[in-house]
């Protein structure tokens, strides 16, 4: 589940990270009034607005249709309305979200962290993560912050640090020390960045997070580190121990089929091609993917409807895939070890029926229990669904309506 800058942050901050201090507002009016509360608890003269969306960029993303970035700086309260307007129902497009772009419903109204007169302020990247390669959480950072992680890998792969973390004892406190020993720190600024790292990961494992990024992290002048911005990414499966943060999804950032099919526990995620899929199991619908590219289509979702595929979950997933308009087929691909395949093909049957016509052409695939009884049910159901035994078969058969 991803989160939004400004509950990331709150996030770090529960866990004693030092964060650029912001209030969320909806309305122009809203954020003058943060704008005035900060000035207050902080004595920030100047803040910085930015859009909330999931996606970054932001800062280099604009508004379809005005001169207005994504993140702006204001120096007056004039300024802080001026560009809340601007942002607040507007559609920002960064690298991330596509030439679409996503509307921004928030923005963060944050205390300007970076001192008048002061030189080039010292900005990192870092972030927290799981490598799949070892199987350990690691920490990767860098003195390039405030770039695109992708751009510094590319051209400068030399300036990327990482540091794997042993699960048996955690952080160890040299781990942190060498982190800011190698981007160039000391004194008290070494000191800062210890407690930083050692907070940041303490927030990575204690929330059940799958990623953290913080990019950038400051060295103010008075060498005091704080994240001015954040990425989060919690681990949806560990939501139903962390109730309050299961509260913080925001539906409006995701894809409104992902979101209904969610609502009917089925596992949806929707892709580019013209082939629907229904599945159960995710192994066996990655295997169907893969045929279905490797005999010239491509899929168009990741669709497993679980265990029981009975008439109603067949239904709700038909009228999921149905709500793309490049499907051109839909091959349902059902191995029945519990469930048994003739209840299958006839909700299948049920399904069709209860939708109506149904305008592509369906090919079911059943193997497992009972999976001759099933392959009679769907060629004597006078319906526009043929039966398949064989995934290469089915395959096929995609291949040739798709023709």
């Amino acid at each position: 589940m991803n989160l939004h800058e400004y509950q990331g942050k709150s996030i770090l901050k529960s866990f004693g990270v030092r964060i650029q201090e912001g209030i969320v507002a909806n309305t122009p009016e809203e954020a003058v009034e943060a704008a005035k509360k900060l000035q207050e608890e902080t004595g920030t003269g100047w803040w910085v607005i930015k859009a909330q969306i999931h996606a970054g960029g932001r800062g280099k993303g604009s508004i379809i249709g005005k001169d207005q970035r994504g993140v702006a700086l204001a120096k007056s309260l004039d300024d802080v309305k001026q560009i809340a307007d601007n942002i607040l129902g507007g559609i920002l497009v960064t690298l991330q979200t596509g030439e679409s772009g996503k509307q921004v419903n928030k923005v963060l109204v944050a205390q300007d962290v970076y001192y008048p007169g002061d030189s080039e302020p010292d900005e990192y990247y870092m972030s927290v993560l799981l490598n799949r390669e070892t199987g350990r959480n690691m920490i990767m950072y860098s003195t390039e912050g405030g770039m695109d992680i992708e751009t510094v890998a590319e051209q400068t792969p030399h300036l990327i640090f990482k540091e794997e973390i042993d699960p048996k004892v955690g952080l160890m406190p040299f781990q942190a020390r060498k982190v800011a020993y190698n981007l160039g720190l000391s004194g008290n600024a070494m000191k800062e960045m210890v407690k930083f790292v050692t907070a940041l990961y303490n927030a990575y494992v204690g929330c059940d997070a799958s990623m953290f990024e913080i990019n950038p992290v400051l060295k103010t002048s008075d060498n005091l580190i704080m994240a001015v911005d954040s990425k989060v990414t919690l681990d949806g499966n560990s939501l139903f121990r962390h109730k309050d943060y299961a509260e913080m999804r925001d539906v409006t950032e995701e894809d409104p089929t992902e979101v209904e099919a969610g609502s009917h526990n089925l596992n949806y995620v929707k892709l580019d091609g013209n082939v629907g899929c229904m599945v159960n199991g995710a192994g066996l619908a990655m295997a169907t993917m893969d045929m279905i590219k490797l005999s010239g289509g491509e899929p168009a979702n990741f669709l497993d409807v679980g265990g029981t595929a009975n008439a109603e979950r067949v239904e709700k997933a038909f009228r999921i895939i149905l709500k793309d308009e490049n499907v051109k087929a839909i091959l349902i691909n059902i191995f029945g070890g519990i469930v048994r395949c003739d209840r299958v093909a006839q909700g299948v049957v049920d399904a069709y029926k209860n939708i109506g016509e149904i305008p592509v052409p369906i090919i079911v695939r059943l193997q497992g229990t009972n999976a001759e009884e099933a392959k009679t049910i769907i060629d004597e159901s006078g319906l526009r669904v043929e039966s398949a035994t064989l995934l290469q078969e089915a395959a096929d058969k995609v291949k040739a309506v798709l023709a």
